[in-house]
């Protein structure tokens, strides 16, 4: 398994005073299997552990208890060319695609850095060459995209930026943290369909942070579904749409609007 948390628990609190500590994770389980590329969608509301999950996953944070390993190693224990190596293989798009950038600086600084960081190119003409190619990877066109600020860019165009960095870089897992909660409705699919095709064409895994469970059933192949920092359900996309067996779940479902009022989203009553 490239990454994996077995167990997991994060703790906040006590402090200089030692007050009470609050559980943000709870005996967190997740693999993602090195044999075959799969996207699994990590559902919850705010506050239900889904951010403190992405910073376990990136190396950010340390588990009060259980393990976050890659490749069978403790996060904590990786240093030097491990932790380089980690960090190549361990990408991340993050919420705010403004946020990801430095405005003083032209976008295709974005893509020159990490590809000499990581020994990607051996010099910075060669950087700029791979820049060039990187944005036709989601759908963009490079004349529409690179020499420009980031204030010059759409959302969507900035967002897509961001993945294509990422997917540069070859990494095995990608982890995006609402990659499309804001941007417009009409670039969601585009941005989705691109990182979909991404995990089957470049061999990546996903790992797709989301509240919304519409489209976590559109592109993922397995939904854990987390509420107060546990996992209380999680299996096939499709059976945990269709047959929801956890209250919270079924609570969930409930609250989408449908596409179609006369249409409901077929679902299987479970036993109480």
């Amino acid at each position: 398994m490239p990454v994996e948390l077995r167990g997991a628990r994060v703790e906040f609190g006590g402090g200089l005073f030692g007050g009470p500590r609050k559980a943000a994770l709870v005996g967190v389980d997740l693999a993602l299997p090195a044999e075959e590329p799969r996207i699994i969608a990590v559902v919850g509301e705010s506050g239900s552990g889904k951010t403190t999950l992405t910073r376990l996953l990136l190396g950010l944070l340390r588990p009060t208890a259980g393990s976050a390993l890659w490749r069978g190693r403790e996060l904590s224990s990786l240093g030097g060319e491990d932790w380089r190596a980690y960090r190549r293989e361990v990408q991340a798009v993050f919420q705010d695609p403004f946020g990801s950038f430095n405005p003083v600086y032209r976008v295709d600084r974005m893509l020159v850095l990490p590809a000499l960081t990581f020994g990607l190119a051996r010099d910075e003409q060669e950087a700029r060459a791979l820049a060039t190619t990187a944005p036709a990877a989601v759908g963009l066109r490079p004349a529409d995209t690179l020499g420009r600020f980031p204030h010059q860019l759409s959302g969507g165009q900035r967002q897509r930026l961001m993945v294509a960095r990422a997917v540069m870089l070859r990494p095995r897992v990608l982890v995006a943290d609402e990659p499309v909660s804001m941007v417009d409705a009409s670039l969601r699919a585009a941005i989705l369909e691109s990182l979909w095709q991404l995990t089957r064409e470049a061999g990546l895994s996903l790992v797709y942070i989301t509240h919304d469970l519409a489209t976590a059933y559109a592109i993922a192949d397995e939904i854990l579904v987390m509420r107060h920092g546990e996992v209380v359900e999680r299996g096939d996309a499709v059976a945990v749409i269709r047959r929801p067996s956890h209250p919270y779940t079924r609570e969930l479902i409930a609250a989408l609007p449908p596409p179609d009022p006369t249409v409901d989203w077929g679902l299987e009553k479970a036993e109480e």
